[in-house]
């Protein structure tokens, strides 16, 4: 009887072309992954601990959709909001609560009778800080729901401004609804989408600072990382939590590559021609005619807002 014969071992067959490939473009893909990871670690480490940049994966994916021209303005004004959700459940974590309180909870069909004793427990929680939230006109109000949504017994006031071309420009406040008197909130929470230059919100931080509120907490998707320095360094108390930080910030205070213009993208508006005989049956309906003088191009489009800055220049 012969011995059986041992099995042949196996022999390493070099790959092929394809499978060659495929192992470079999977290596190629961790390496972009753990590229993209390291750099969101970077960024949140490059603040003070009270700016929070989120790392987030779902969070950056829903961003991705508002950055895209391709969004309609019904798109753009849902995902803000959900995103916006998102950020403020991370802006509100350190919101001071009162813990042990009694609470009746609704007993199963399958719980027993001597259960009945087990139903009031102290196992609730209540918040205790009174918060007031701070919507930016325009561009701030698509966040403003979804913020009423997580704590809806705040207040809410408005605060309007526009911008004028140039990093170093003031922006013009044309609206405060901050209630006349004494502050009676806790925390307030600026509510801007993009945050550029930081102009607009180092003046909003300054007037809520004068009104009297004690915490400020701002909460953006996008934010030039220029414009977070120069927060920190002008109102190092104030809390920041942020979507993203995007790295480029144009000569006249624009994020890139950022969301665009937030306000004209919500609201489905862009360049318009205002004429202030229009109303009065006074305007020219003959388009090749000249302007008048009185006759004005309003919009808060970047695009207008860069050629005002280059005209000047």
């Amino acid at each position: 009887m012969t011995p059986s014969a041992k099995p042949a071992s196996p022999i390493a067959t070099p790959p092929t072309e394809i499978e060659s490939q495929t192992m470079v473009d999977s290596k190629q893909q961790a390496s972009n992954t753990a590229s993209s990871s390291s750099s969101t670690n970077t960024n949140d480490n490059e603040f003070p601990a009270n700016i929070n940049v989120t790392s987030h994966p779902v969070l950056h994916h829903m961003i991705t959709t508002l950055r895209s021209s391709k969004t309609s303005p019904g798109t753009f004004r849902s995902v803000l909001r959900q995103v916006t959700h998102h950020l403020g459940y991370e802006a509100t974590k350190n919101l001071r609560v009162e813990s042990n309180l009694p609470v009746t909870v609704p007993l199963g069909k399958e719980s027993q009778s001597h259960h009945e004793n087990l139903r009031d427990a102290d196992c609730g929680f209540r918040l205790v800080d009174k918060v007031a939230i701070i919507p930016i006109l325009r561009s701030g109000l698509g966040m403003t729901d979804s913020m009423l949504e997580l704590l809806p017994n705040s207040s809410v006031h408005h605060i309007g401004m526009y911008r004028t071309p140039g990093v170093h420009m003031a922006p013009v406040q044309y609206f405060n609804r901050l209630p006349r008197g004494d502050c009676t909130a806790d925390v307030a929470y600026v509510l801007d989408p993009n945050i550029g230059s930081a102009a607009t919100v180092n003046a909003v931080v300054s007037i809520l600072k004068k009104w009297g509120v004690p915490k400020i907490h701002v909460v953006t998707v996008v934010a030039s990382k220029a414009g977070l320095e120069l927060l920190a360094k002008i109102h190092p108390e104030v809390d920041v939590t942020v979507g993203v930080v995007d790295p480029n910030l144009t000569e006249c205070g624009i994020v890139l590559p950022g969301m665009g213009d937030v306000g004209d993208r919500l609201f489905g508006t862009s360049n318009h021609d205002f004429d202030d005989n229009l109303a009065t049956g006074a305007g020219s309906s003959n388009p090749t005619e000249e302007e008048p003088p009185h006759k004005r191009k309003r919009s808060a489009s970047l695009t207008l807002e860069m050629d005002l800055t280059n005209n000047k220049n």
